[in-house]
């Protein structure tokens, strides 16, 4: 089923969901299996209700997952050349824009989001990401080395290097973007030669679920990509395996923490996207006029369910007030509703439980002496929250420190470059950041002092394939896109050779 227009609203669930969402299943070895350990529900969040009951792995279903994997390593993957898996990785890429439509439904119908989110990144996007990777496949290349070696007298030496793929991977993706951050770690990872187990969150499993189906009907060897489902338990036994050889998570800075700590006990390589609380630096020469996208896209894209989005505005006091009348103004003129109308721009958070903890963030801020400045209203049905803007907020504080993940942001004045560089580096966090001004100079004497994997100008939260991605301090370890994203799924082999 072809993907709709982006801003066109479904005339109802199509049929092929409806029938996905009644026996949703894991993918292990190459075949369709329910969870050893029972099944959860997924819920809907726009109106609460159980949308599906999805297998629960056990530990035992991990194991298989991972021996299937190593399996594959071993079998006609092992061996295939690049071109054969660029084939099979163009053909995925085609089958998810021909079920374009039911991803982009699936998605919208776990997630909350806009459905036209869910066609332009979750599917349209993810789609061009493996084609974009599938072309690194037959790219792989190592080097020839000049080496000084004297011993033995009359020996001569030639040394070269090879790229190797690094085995097994556990991918574990986060429920904000389920579809696409699942092909940001499957597709590098598959380009290398790598087999995987992917595990998606557990609030959003379905689409990954549905991923796995087409990765057979691509005809990919058994056993080369495995998806496992479930909770924190999974997670867990997946990242202790003996059999995973690399980890590569995007999550909290927190689990991602308790993943690094666990890995290094088997000294595990891992890639660890994690989370941000990312400046967007205002000066007073700026264009007024990007505020509508800054907004839009920078602060609120995804519901601010988003690890880059702009949830702290440092505003230039020569251009305060009003900016923060306009900001005001389009924040309260966002349409609040469900993702499956894509006029509506404030859409569900992900679950009950994420609802919750927005909500007390935004009641911590306003006890710790934070301003709001809005009083909007969010639907009672679903897991709603209206967005919100503070003013007056400590440098301190957890609205200010802490990552809220959610329609909120702070705004706050300031006067020199100097102040505003060290409030915009007073945190834990260095995943995104922009700096808006008319001056080029100024902004190129301040991009080296801003702490952030990602420094946007005149612009915020637009990533690239062929950008890397990754953060500074407690936002991760490594990157991802670009040539250098296989890198984390590569081994360097040195190659020595002696000759008379």
């Amino acid at each position: 089923m072809r993907i709709g227009a982006p801003d066109q609203s479904p005339a109802g669930i199509a049929p092929a969901v409806t029938a996905f969402l009644k026996t949703p299943r894991m993918l292990i070895g190459g075949q369709s299996v329910d969870g050893e350990a029972g099944s959860f529900e997924v819920f809907d969040p726009a109106n609460g209700q159980v949308l599906a009951r999805v297998p629960e792995a056990s530990e035992a279903d991990v194991d298989r997952a991972v021996r299937a994997a190593a399996a594959a390593m071993q079998g006609p993957w092992g061996t295939m050349p690049g071109a054969a898996r660029t084939g099979l990785m163009l053909k995925l890429a085609d089958l998810i824009e021909e079920h374009g439509e039911e991803l982009a439904q699936i998605e919208t119908l776990e997630n909350g989001k806009s459905i036209m989110m869910s066609r332009l990144i979750e599917v349209l996007s993810s789609a061009e990401y493996i084609r974009y990777m599938a072309g690194w496949a037959t790219k792989i290349r190592g080097e020839t080395l000049d080496v000084s070696i004297a011993i033995p007298p009359g020996t001569r030496y030639t040394a070269f290097t090879r790229k190797e793929p690094v085995g097994v991977v556990a991918a574990i993706t986060p429920w904000n973007f389920p579809l696409n951050m699942a092909v940001w770690k499957i597709a590098p990872a598959l380009a290398a030669g790598c087999t995987v187990v992917l595990k998606p969150a557990e609030e959003t499993p379905l689409t990954a679920l549905r991923l796995a189906e087409l990765v057979r009907e691509a005809g990919f060897p058994d056993g080369v990509v495995n998806v496992v489902t479930g909770g924190g338990a999974v997670g867990a036994a997946l990242v202790a395996h003996p059999g995973v050889n690399k980890i590569t998570f995007t999550g909290s800075t927190d689990t991602g923490i308790k993943i690094g700590t666990r890995a290094m006990q088997d000294v595990k390589p891992v890639t660890l996207e994690l989370g941000g609380k990312a400046p967007m630096v205002m000066f007073d020469d700026m264009d007024l006029g990007l505020l509508g996208p800054a907004t839009g896209i920078g602060i609120f894209l995804n519901t601010g369910q988003t690890c880059c989005a702009g949830a702290r505005l440092f505003i230039q006091r020569g251009i305060y007030d009003e900016a923060v009348s306009v900001l005001k103004g389009i924040v309260s003129s966002l349409p609040i509703g469900p993702g499956m109308d894509p006029g509506n721009q404030i859409n569900p958070l992900v679950s009950a439980r994420h609802q919750a903890h927005v909500q007390a963030a935004i009641a911590r801020g306003i006890d710790d002496g934070a301003t709001p400045l809005l009083d909007l209203v969010a639907p009672e049905s679903g897991y709603f929250v209206a967005p919100q803007l503070f003013e007056g907020a400590a440098p301190h504080c957890a609205l200010m420190q802490e990552e809220v993940f959610g329609p909120v942001a702070t705004i706050t004045p300031f006067d020199t470059e100097d102040d505003v560089i060290a409030m915009a580096n007073d945190v834990r966090y260095g995943l995104g950041a922009s700096l808006w001004s008319r001056d080029i100079n100024r902004l190129m004497r301040l991009l080296p002092r801003v702490q952030a994997g990602t420094v946007w100008i005149n612009s915020h939260n637009i990533p690239d394939q062929n950008m890397p991605f990754g953060g500074f301090k407690q936002s991760g370890l490594g990157r991802e896109h670009g040539s250098g994203a296989l890198d984390n799924f590569l081994e360097t082999k040195s190659v020595c050779v002696a000759y008379s």
